[in-house]
């Protein structure tokens, strides 16, 4: 099955470098409906008014981190199949551990390509 490159694409961070950036890498993948939002509370509240196939959030943020955010929709039967990708310019074992048990569904490290992303989305979403 091909992706939807129309889908609704939510990245989350408190950086708004960071977010041009991925919007910008998105785009370049062929990601034109790309929404944005600054912590994990605001992206909560954007899933539960709509429905995204694929968030990308940062792990480090205030007042609500990525991972709060990722076990957030992982406790709603409405959003917990939603595909999870998580960003953090840390590489210890011990995150990628906790985001693993809380459903994290692909992990990336700062910083990176437009083709690590492309590859971490193909690795959840499939080819495109």
């Amino acid at each position: 099955m091909a992706v939807d490159l129309q889908m609704p694409v939510l990245i989350v961070d408190d950086y708004a470098t960071m977010l041009r950036i991925v919007k910008n890498l998105l785009k370049q993948i062929g990601f034109e409906n790309v929404d944005e939002a600054t912590d994990g509370g605001a992206a909560f509240e954007m899933m539960k008014r709509k429905k995204y196939g694929l968030v990308i959030s940062d792990w480090n943020m205030q007042p609500v981190t990525g991972i709060e955010l990722l076990k957030n929709v992982r406790a709603d039967a409405d959003l917990r199949a939603t595909p999870f990708i998580m960003v953090t310019a840390e590489s210890k074992t011990d995150n990628v551990v906790e985001a693993k048990k809380a459903g994290v569904s692909n992990y990336i490290v700062k910083p990176f390509s437009s083709e690590i992303l492309k590859g971490k989305i193909e690795s959840v979403l499939g080819k495109f």
